[in-house]
């Protein structure tokens, strides 16, 4: 798979983020829980994964029993999805769906480049040089504009 196909899915994906927001404060309003309307969301994702895993996707399907072998911050990822998916659906009914997407980048963004700097998590080194602080510090400019009325 090419490098720029690979590019076009992540920006697809990012497009549904906003969409994935929605539809989980919706989910909250009907079960009255943001933690409930999290673990549906979850399960329905889950199904999602099973039915990948049994028909296969490209890449393979992987071994099981080399999740022994990744360290113990590998499994954060679950715990930072539901970390973020929980307070995306307090977020909403507060905040408009660019707000709370925008924060979410702001905060993305920023971890990224220092994860990058510091060559963190098995990350390619980058350094965090000025113009990633700068467009760091743009976005910080955007994600104020953005959540302006």
């Amino acid at each position: 798979m090419s490098k720029y196909l690979i590019l076009a899915l992540v920006v697809l994906a990012g497009t549904l983020q906003p969409v994935q927001v929605a539809a989980n404060t919706r989910l909250r309003e009907a079960v009255g829980s943001p933690v409930m309307a999290a673990m549906l969301s979850f399960l329905v994702g889950v199904s999602a994964l099973l039915l990948l895993q049994i028909f296969g996707v490209p890449g393979g399907r992987g071994r099981l029993s080399g999740a022994t072998a990744a360290p113990w911050w590998a499994w954060v990822g679950g715990l930072s999805g539901v970390l973020s998916v929980v307070v995306a659906i307090i977020a909403l009914p507060h905040n408009n769906a660019a707000t709370v997407i925008a924060m979410t980048i702001l905060g993305q963004l920023t971890a990224s480049v220092v994860i990058d700097h510091f060559g963190w998590l098995n990350v390619p080194q980058v350094s965090a040089g000025f113009r990633r602080i700068l467009g760091c510090a743009l976005l910080v400019l955007g994600a104020y504009l953005i959540q302006k009325k």
